[in-house]
């Protein structure tokens, strides 16, 4: 980004709050809710623009908050120490050191393996795969993780001078498919799958009282998980795309042996 560009935008962020504060709140407002709403704005433009890192951008709350009177400091820091921020702290610690033992190619791998050779099975271990892992690191992080593994299998099937002209681009089109719809699907399993599941526990239990546990949330989400998995593994592989074998050609892919 151009330096002019940048010093503009980290100018705007503050200008714009300064400008909406002398403007005010309409009165079907409360005074509190306006503040909040003209820090949140700041704050996603200088998010989406990233002039400044975005964890530096995430503390402006513990600052402006009390300043403008919109919560007190001891509220705004308490939920910077949430318990799931930090259950899904963990999470991202964990995603990093299993990327960083490759780990993640062990388990999708040995998952596809035990699957067989057929086409749709091998669809079906990456969408296992994809799905597990995505029950314990975030979507985005597992469909990266698997996404070397998947264009190495297609890889193998278009060099394969028993393959058909158009069944690279077929298979292709249908794996990834799976590894982004699969990463999605398991997110739902586990608390720290997704962030959406977290804020949801979060404001249950804010306004219900209603403690959703891990263990809880599993019982009810991994079931969920498997389901949804199932119906897009058959939808993916009998109606949205239609391959010309069953098997995959002549042997087994190289890239399945770990």
């Amino acid at each position: 980004m151009n330096k002019l560009i940048r010093t503009l935008i980290l100018i705007a962020g503050p200008l714009l709050f300064f400008i909406l504060q002398i403007i005010g709140a309409p009165q079907s407002m409360p005074p509190a809710a306006f503040d909040i709403l003209c820090i949140t704005i700041w704050m996603a433009l200088w998010w989406v623009t990233e002039v400044i890192p975005i964890s530096v951008t995430a503390l402006i709350p513990i600052v402006m908050f009390p300043l403008t009177g919109a919560l007190d400091i001891e509220t705004t820091t308490a939920a910077f120490g949430h318990k799931y921020v930090f259950l899904y702290l963990g999470g991202f610690v964990l995603a990093v050191a299993i990327e960083k033992w490759d780990l993640h190619r062990r388990i999708a791998l040995n998952i596809i393996n035990l699957i067989g050779s057929k086409i749709k099975f091998i669809i079906l271990g990456f969408m296992i795969a994809t799905a597990f892992l995505s029950m314990w690191i975030s979507n985005t992080a597992t469909s990266v993780m698997m996404l070397p593994i998947g264009t190495a299998i297609i890889s193998q099937l278009k060099n394969n001078p028993f393959s058909d002209e158009n069944e690279p681009a077929v298979f292709g089109k249908a794996l990834m498919l799976a590894i982004a719809y699969s990463a999605s699907i398991g997110g739902i399993g586990t608390l720290i799958g997704t962030p959406p599941n977290l804020v949801f526990a979060g404001i249950v239990e804010e306004l219900y009282g209603i403690e959703m546990s891990f263990l809880k949330w599993a019982l009810l989400g991994i079931p969920i998980s498997v389901l949804l998995l199932f119906i897009c593994w058959k939808y993916l592989t009998g109606i949205a795309f239609n391959f010309t074998r069953l098997n995959f050609p002549a042997e087994r892919p190289k890239s399945l042996r770990y």
